[in-house]
C-alpha cells in the first residue's frame, strides 16, 4: 500500500522484521474481520484454525491452539471468557507468571516463524493473557504490536445475545464488556511509547476498510499489509460485508441500572479518543484510569448489597444435594442450583460456592 524502508526487500518477505499482531478486543467487536483481512493482506495466522460455524460463517481468523490455551488457562484461574469482576485479571496474571507456559507459548510462535516473520493471532479469550503473550513474543525476536477492536456496547451485547444463547442478561453482558476495555487498554499501554497499538473502530473498518488497514499498517509497520498486491485489495472486498454491522440497538434499549449505564456510555466515549488520530494521550489514559476505578468501585459495592443472593443459594445447594450420594459419582451439586439463583449470584463470590459444593479452588 506505501513502499518500504531501504533495508527491506520488496520481494522477499522472509527480510521482514518478526512482528505479531495481537486482535483483542471484547468477543462480537468485530476481531474475526480484521484477522481475516491481516490474513487476506499477507499475515499468517498459525494453522489449524477454528472451523467457521453458523455464528461467524466467514470464519474466526483463531489458531486452534492458542484457543485451547487460553481454555485450559482460563479453567485453571476460575475465569469465564466474559467475566466481570475486577479480580479475574489479577487470577489470570497469575497463571500468566508461570516459567512452564511462557516456554509453551514462545515455542508454539517460534514453530510458526518458520512459516512466516509476520503472524496474527486472534481470539476474544486473548485479552486475558496479555502479559504471557508480549514475553513469549519478545523471547522469539519478535516484537509485539496490538490492535484492539471498538464496537458499540449495545451491539456486543446484542450480539452475544443473539449468537451465543447468554441468559445471564444485559446488565452482566455490559459489565464484562466494562471489566474487559478498560484492563485491555490498560494492559496495552506498555506498547504506547514505541506506536505499537492502535484502537480501530468495527464501524470504520466496515465503511472504509482499506483506509482502515492501511492506518493500521502504517502505525504499527506491518510489512505485509503495507506492500499488499491488487489481487489482495480485491479479495478483501469481496471478504469485509457492510451488512456484518447486523445489530443496531442503543444503550437505551438494554434497560441497564442508571450507574452502570453512565459508566458504559463515558467508557465508549473515552475509548473512541484513543482511535482518533493523536487520541492516544495522556489525558485520555488518566480519564479511563478514572474509570476503571469507578468501576471497580460499583462492582464492590455490588457485591456487598448482593450477599443475600449468595446466602440463598447456598440453602438451596444444601436443601438439593441427596444425602446417600456418592461424591466420586454424584453430579456436581454446583450444577443443581436452579439457574435463575445460579444467575443471581455475583461473580466474586462464586469460588465461596464452589468450596460449599466440596469444589475448591486449585
Amino acid at each position: 500500500m506505501t513502499g518500504a524502508p531501504a533495508e527491506l526487500s520488496l520481494t522477499d518477505p522472509t527480510t521482514y522484521p518478526r512482528k505479531v499482531l495481537f486482535v483483542a478486543g471484547a468477543g462480537r467487536s468485530g476481531t474475526s474481520t480484521m484477522a481475516g483481512l491481516m490474513r487476506i493482506m499477507g499475515l499468517h495466522v498459525p494453522q489449524p484454525e477454528v472451523v467457521a460455524d453458523e455464528t461467524n460463517p466467514k470464519g474466526f481468523g483463531e489458531p486452534r491452539w492458542a484457543v485451547e490455551h487460553h481454555d485450559r488457562l482460563l479453567k485453571e484461574a476460575l475465569v469465564q471468557v466474559s467475566d466481570s469482576r475486577p479480580e479475574a485479571w489479577f487470577e489470570t496474571g497469575r497463571v500468566s507468571t508461570r516459567e512452564p507456559e511462557r516456554i509453551a507459548t514462545a515455542e508454539w510462535l517460534e514453530s510458526h516463524f518458520q512459516v512466516s516473520t509476520e503472524l496474527v493471532v486472534k481470539d476474544p479469550r486473548l485479552a486475558w493473557f496479555l502479559g504471557l503473550w508480549r514475553v513469549a513474543a519478545v523471547r522469539t525476536g519478535a516484537t509485539p504490536v496490538f490492535a484492539t477492536m471498538l464496537r458499540q456496547p449495545s451491539e456486543v451485547v446484542g450480539s452475544k445475545q443473539t449468537y451465543y444463547a447468554n441468559r445471564l442478561g444485559s446488565a452482566h453482558l455490559a459489565a464484562s464488556w466494562l471489566n474487559m476495555m478498560l484492563h485491555t487498554e490498560r494492559g496495552t499501554r506498555e506498547s504506547v511509547a514505541d506506536g505499537g497499538r492502535v484502537f480501530v473502530r468495527y464501524e470504520d473498518l466496515l465503511t472504509d476498510w482499506v483506509q482502515t488497514t492501511s492506518r493500521v499498517a502504517e502505525q504499527l509497520q506491518l510489512q505485509h499489509v503495507l506492500h499488499a498486491d491488487s489481487e489482495q485489495i480485491r479479495e478483501g472486498h469481496r471478504f469485509v460485508d457492510p451488512n456484518l454491522r447486523r445489530m443496531s440497538q442503543t444503550l437505551a434499549d438494554l434497560g441497564l441500572p442508571k450507574q452502570l449505564h453512565e459508566l458504559t456510555a463515558e467508557t465508549w466515549e473515552q475509548l473512541n479518543t484513543l482511535a482518533d488520530p493523536g487520541g492516544d494521550t495522556p489525558e485520555a489514559h488518566e480519564a479511563l484510569d478514572q474509570l476503571r476505578e469507578a468501576y471497580v468501585d460499583l462492582y464492590e459495592e455490588s457485591a456487598a448489597i448482593s450477599r443475600s443472593s449468595v446466602v440463598a443459594a447456598e440453602q438451596a445447594l444444601k436443601r438439593q444435594r441427596p444425602a446417600a450420594a456418592a461424591p466420586e459419582t454424584a453430579p456436581s451439586a454446583v450444577d443443581r442450583i436452579p439457574h435463575g439463583v445460579r444467575a443471581a449470584i455475583p461473580p466474586s463470590v462464586r469460588r465461596g460456592l464452589r468450596r460449599v459444593a466440596g469444589r475448591p479452588r486449585p
